[in-house]
This record gives C-alpha cells, sequence and structure tokens, in this order.
C-alpha cells in the first residue's frame, strides 16, 4: 500500500499534523491502494508563499537554464516511466499494458520534450517600430489537475509553467494521487529549485478553493468539469486572476455517407471506449446517415463484443474500471435515464458486466435512435456510452453536432478530404480529427463554449503562462 501523507513544498517533504487522511481506492478491487493526506488552508499559505519567494529567482533564469533543468526532466522520466505507468493503473484504473504504458505515461514525458524544443526556439522579445513587447513569466500559477488522465494532464500544466519562468502549486485529484507524487520526486531528482514547484494534496473545499482565490496566485489552470469551471472563475473574479480552463466535452463524430462505413464505427467506437469512456474530447455522439443506421448498429455491436473488460492489471484487458464509485454510479444512472428515454439500447446496459463480481467495472453501451434532446446526447456522461444519432443530410448533421453547450473536440469521417476539411471548418469546437487522426502534442488543446477557455499544448498552452509588455521608446532613434 502506499503512503503518500507528506506534501512538497519549497523543495522538501513537510509532513502535515492533525489533518485527515484519505484511502485512495483501487478501483480494480473496491479495496484500499493508499493513502494520502487533506491539507487546509495552512498548508496552501506555505505552499504559495514558497512558490512567491521562489518565483522572484526563477523568473530571471535565462531560456538555456531552465531547457537544461527541462532536458534533465525528462532524462529522470524516461527512467520513472514504468512506475509512472503501474501508478496510474492503480489509481485509476488505466489497463496497464494497453493504456498507461502506451499513452498514459508517455503522454506526460511527451509534454516535457514539446515543452523544452518551444522554449529552445521562442522569441520572448519582438521589435514593433519603436516599441519592444516583452513576453515575460505571468507568476504564480494555482493548478488543480483532474483524475482521467492524471499524469498527461500535470505535465502540459507543469511543463510550459517551468519553461515560461513561472512558480506554482498543484492540487491534483483526490481521487487519483499517486502520479502526482512521483511527479514531484521527479523534479525534485532533476534540480528543480525550492519553491518553484509545490504539491498539496487536498479536496475542493479544504484546498482548491482557498487555492484558487488566493491573493498571491496570479493565474489558475484548470482541468475538470464545466460546472466547477464556473466555480473556479467566480472564485477568482475578486482578484481579476488570469484563467485557463480546460473542460467538459460533447463531441459530435460525423460519419458522412461517403466514408468507409466499417472502417469509421470500428475506430470510432474503439476511441470511445478508450480510457473506459473518460476523457474529456471522446467521441461520444455518432451521428450516422439515417439510410445506414441499421448498418451503423451492426458494426458498433460486433466493436464491443471485441472489447475485453476486466482487471486492468491483467495483459489482455482493453477496457478496466470506471476511476471511481462516485464516476460508476453516475454513469449507471445516465444508462438507466437513456433506456428511460426511449433510446434503443444496442448492447451493454446497466449492471456489471458477466463474470465480474465486485470493482467499478460498466459495460460497452451503446444506444441508438438517439435524438439530440435526450438526456444522455446532452449531458457528458464520462464512461463508456455511445449514442448513434441519424441524420438526413450533410446541413441537419452540422446543425446537432453543433447543438449542444459544449464545443471541446469534434470528428469527420469521409472518402472526400476535401469535403471532411469543409465540414470541419463548420464546427464550432476547438479541434477536429479528419478520418481517425491522432491527438497533436503540438496543436493547441482548449474549446469553444462551456468547454473552456484559452488552451493548452503546444506553443499555444505555453503562451498561457506569459504575460505581455510593452517598453514604448526602447528602440527610438
Amino acid at each position: 500500500m502506499r503512503n503518500y501523507l507528506n506534501f512538497y513544498i519549497n523543495g522538501e517533504w513537510i509532513a502535515p499534523s492533525g489533518v485527515p487522511s484519505l484511502d485512495v481506492i483501487d478501483p480494480n478491487t473496491e479495496e484500499v491502494a493508499g493513502v494520502i493526506s487533506l491539507g487546509n488552508h495552512t498548508h496552501v499559505d506555505q505552499a504559495v508563499a514558497a512558490a512567491k519567494h521562489a518565483f522572484a529567482e526563477w523568473s530571471l533564469t535565462t531560456p538555456a537554464q531552465r531547457v537544461a533543468i527541462l532536458e534533465r526532466v525528462c532524462e529522470v522520466y524516461g527512467a520513472r516511466m514504468q512506475d509512472i505507468a503501474e501508478a496510474i493503473n492503480e489509481e485509476m484504473g488505466a489497463p496497464l499494458t494497453s493504456l498507461a504504458i502506451e499513452a498514459q505515461a508517455p503522454m506526460g514525458l511527451g509534454h516535457f520534450m514539446t515543452t523544452t524544443e518551444i522554449l529552445k526556439n521562442y522569441a520572448f522579445e519582438e521589435k514593433k517600430g519603436t516599441t519592444t513587447i516583452l513576453r515575460e513569466p505571468a507568476g504564480v500559477v494555482a493548478m488543480i489537475t483532474p483524475w482521467n488522465w492524471p499524469m498527461n494532464q500535470m505535465a502540459c500544466k507543469v511543463a510550459p509553467a517551468l519553461a515560461a519562468g513561472c512558480t506554482m502549486v498543484l492540487k491534483p485529484s483526490e481521487v487519483a494521487p499517486f502520479s502526482a507524487y512521483l511527479l514531484a520526486e521527479i523534479l525534485h531528482e532533476a534540480g528543480v529549485p525550492p519553491g518553484v514547484f509545490n504539491l498539496v494534496n487536498g479536496d475542493g473545499p479544504g484546498v482548491g478553493s482557498y487555492l484558487t482565490a488566493h491573493p498571491d496566485i496570479d493565474l489558475v489552470s484548470f482541468t475538470g468539469s464545466s460546472r466547477a469551471g464556473k466555480m473556479i472563475v467566480k472564485a477568482a473574479a475578486d482578484t481579476l486572476k488570469n484563467v485557463s480552463l480546460e473542460l467538459g466535452g460533447k463531441s459530435a463524430n460525423i460519419i458522412l455517407e461517403d466514408a468507409d462505413m466499417q472502417e469509421a464505427i470500428t475506430n470510432s467506437v474503439a476511441t470511445m471506449m478508450m480510457n473506459t469512456g473518460q476523457s474529456c474530447n471522446a467521441p461520444s455522439r455518432m451521428l450516422v446517415p439515417k439510410s445506414s443506421l441499421a448498418k451503423a448498429e451492426d458494426i458498433a455491436r460486433k466493436a464491443c463484443e471485441g472489447i475485453v473488460v476486466g482487471d486492468s492489471r491483467a495483459a489482455n484487458t482493453t477496457m478496466g474500471p470506471l476511476a471511481s464509485k462516485m464516476q460508476f454510479e453516475k454513469v449507471q444512472g445516465l444508462i438507466g435515464t437513456g433506456i428511460d428515454e426511449g433510446a434503443k439500447l444496442v448492447c451493454g446496459g446497466p449492471g456489471l458486466p458477466d463474470g465480474i463480481g465486485k470493482g467499478y467495472f460498466t459495460r460497452a453501451t451503446v444506444f441508438s435512435d438517439v435524438n439530440n434532446q435526450m438526456t444522455i446526447a446532452r449531458e457528458e456522461i464520462f464512461g463508456p456510452v455511445l449514442c448513434i444519432i441519424p441524420y438526413e443530410n450533410e446541413e441537419e448533421a452540422i446543425a446537432i453536432a453543433n447543438d449542444t453547450p459544449y464545443g471541446l473536440s469534434g470528428y469527420v469521417f469521409s472518402g472526400d478530404h476535401d469535403r471532411a476539411s469543409r465540414v470541419a471548418r463548420r464546427l464550432r469546437t476547438g479541434a477536429v480529427h479528419l478520418n481517425g487522426a491522432p491527438v497533436d502534442l503540438e496543436a493547441p488543446f482548449g474549446g469553444y463554449k462551456q468547454s473552456g477557455m484559452g488552451r493548452e499544448w503546444g506553443v499555444h498552452g505555453f503562451e498561457e503562462f506569459l504575460e505581455v509588455k510593452a517598453v514604448m521608446g526602447d528602440n527610438a532613434a
């Protein structure tokens, strides 16, 4: 069992006294996998003070100095890759072989490597006539990260913040805090100076809310639900902090009539069910031509039959459990709502999968004949639940896709690349994947509407941690 009771503040592991602890549950077994401490306002104040003090020196380091630190982080991270994968597997149930080792752990390293290359070539000064435009570190950053892609979401904040010259306080999800502890160890071993990175575990009321409202925090970077994002904006309003939010999604996946239906739907089901559907950009609304609805149902059903649900440590498992009891109950409830509202259950449904007696496992579920006003088409389920929605023509498909309060991602499949690209340009989303294109760590990640504000990943994510200063008359003749 993992004992992660200490916090990392000002370059040291601090044992908090007089605070409650929290059991971290293995979602495969429903048994205790580890324990963390739940911090409070005192620990937030200590961490913020350390970050504020460290900012004075860290913000003045040269890009070359920060590149050296980031390269060392990449080296240490690479040596700990297996440890990281095992922690993610244990804390939130990502299948060890097919997901934690292959994607979850490497994504974190990918962000550190990508950011290092950006920093090597980034122009922090620009001449415009008689003015010099400077890009400077934003200050002390509060980071709050989720449990679904834990290391990915920490790395895509920590890496650019370090590169920009910011200091930070991280509060990871208390559901999946193990990988954050390993990240602190990695940064410490890599030589990140004391106070630049600080880790305080806790829940929203005890740490999160106070951290986002703290007067010495300059920027809040949050990934999570749209509901929580709205609360953070309100908490940050009194001090007019900059806020960057990556929130929920209900992404539409338009399969046009000229697409290879077999390939498109098989690919889409695999993408939807990956990470047990717990990805904010999951293609959860599949839009298919009404004339092809029966064919689409059959392909989707067969694709789900190939998914192996089980203990996430088993080598052949392709879909593990949901991350927590709370998430399990939410997903089960929404599956019931889909049935009650008259959606056609193609496969899956409520209850544990056959042969499984415990753990937060859910059946890979496909609903069809869904209309866009049903609850399962409007709410982010965040589980392995796919909604197939029929459409009459391309214009209706685009209208259905855009009829959502979210706008994080979108997907288009077509046998005509130019047509797919035209449709993509009409979707009100922060990203669109054409014909199964994978994510790109150099591309901006973020959404329109209630899917967030600002961007992560690549140069756009790096610039979220910079302020812009104009020095007028600096280039006067």
